[in-house]
């Protein structure tokens, strides 16, 4: 298999794409497809993730000591 490290042009990926999914699974590697010499997509294998939904959410709220008052922020949309 012809590929600068792991980097392979969009019109190579698509002449030879089932190939390049092989590889991906065989070896467990990412494979990326370039756009004029410029990364634009990641092939890689699946891995399931065991963490529940919520959990990705765990610390990324803002907690508020009185969530119903009025925000006192300037939108930008307002201007």
């Amino acid at each position: 298999m012809i590929m600068e490290g792991n980097q392979v042009s969009k019109s190579e990926f698509k002449a030879r794409a089932l190939e390049f999914f092989r590889h991906v699974e065989a070896s467990g590697e990412s494979v990326i497809v370039t756009d004029h010499g410029k990364p634009a997509l990641e092939v890689r294998p699946y891995r399931r993730s065991e963490r529940h939904p919520l959990d990705v959410l765990r610390g990324s709220v803002v907690r508020y000591s009185d969530p119903m008052a009025p925000v006192d922020v300037p939108w930008e949309a307002a201007r």
